[in-house]
């Protein structure tokens, strides 16, 4: 059985190396409030590990599997809880397998719903020598649920306007477009406060408007061993999202630590879990140097 090499109060802020399935077995039922994870891709990298996801025989055989780990993970979630599933694809002898969407609509016949479809599109995706099709410059993010009705704050990652401009908004539009509640006099929209609301929010949220499901977030330069460093500000809008301060924060594959990491920054605790005892170090190793700048910046 593995077991936790920090204390604390229980099930919150540890970093637990072994396997994702029996942590997660252990763990009481609504206890986190949002995940927020990248599994190991499919046949990318061994990391050395018998336990670790991604060496399947079989693309089906790593669905299976992902998707069992993400059942216990259901269980751990609040039924207001969000999941944030990052994945990539893998070509097998020239043939793209799709994985992302095979594993999502696995997850949808689990009993998840799919609730939204993000592009991760890297402005610095590693080149390729590829000239038989475009390289591949993006990722997929799955927002997932287990209930219709959950935690989602919009106002944490609205993003600036650009569908009009300042002086457009002094010249153009109609008087009712900057009060929001109001509806259109005429026309066959005439009294869809609905619709009405959506084009306020669009153009004049004092916030900015809502933020869109293509994400461009240049990929994290790693100088630590780990291979595939999640960059902070694509994990930082995802826990803004899915989590209220001081709410809880699981990666099931947490790798070199940066979830648990950004989770700390954002004042949230976090649980992480990873099968490769030299990545825990690593992520704690991290964690303990944050956490001493802190104390070091805050004492000066």
């Amino acid at each position: 059985m593995p077991k936790s090499q920090q204390e604390g109060p229980p099930w919150q802020d540890l970093v637990l190396c072994g396997d994702a399935l029996q942590w997660l077995g252990q763990m009481p039922a609504e206890l986190v409030d949002t995940i927020v994870t990248s599994p190991p891709y499919y046949r990318q990298r061994d990391y050395g590990h018998a336990q670790q996801l991604g060496g399947e025989s079989t693309p089906q055989q790593y669905v299976d599997r992902l998707v069992e780990i993400l059942g216990e993970c259901a269980r751990v979630l609040k039924s207001t809880g969000t999941c944030w599933l990052v994945l990539g694809d893998k070509y097998i002898h020239g043939d793209l397998q799709g994985l992302p969407w095979r594993v999502a609509l696995a997850l949808q016949e689990h009993g998840w719903i799919l609730r939204s479809d993000i592009v991760w599109q890297k402005p610095n995706a590693m080149p390729s020598a590829v000239k038989n099709r475009p390289t591949t410059d993006h990722e997929y993010i799955f927002l997932l649920t287990r209930a219709k009705k959950y935690y989602y704050d919009v106002d944490a990652i609205r993003e600036p306007h650009v569908t009009f401009s300042e002086s457009s908004r002094m010249r153009g539009g109609r008087k009712h477009f900057f009060q929001r509640g109001s509806t259109p006099e005429t026309g066959k929209n005439a009294g869809d406060s609905n619709l009405h609301d959506a084009r306020w929010d669009q153009a004049f949220h004092p916030l900015g408007r809502n933020k869109r499901t293509v994400w461009s977030v240049p990929l994290s330069k790693s100088r630590d061993s780990h291979f595939a460093v999640f960059p902070r500000q694509l994990v930082e809008i995802m826990i803004r999202a899915g989590s209220p301060p001081q709410g809880l924060v699981l990666d099931p594959f947490l790798g070199s630590g940066t979830t648990a990491l950004v989770a700390r920054q954002l004042d949230r605790h976090y649980l992480g879990i990873d099968c490769v005892e030299d990545y825990c170090q690593l992520a704690r190793d991290r964690i303990a140097k944050e956490r001493e700048a802190q104390f070091s910046t805050g004492s000066s």
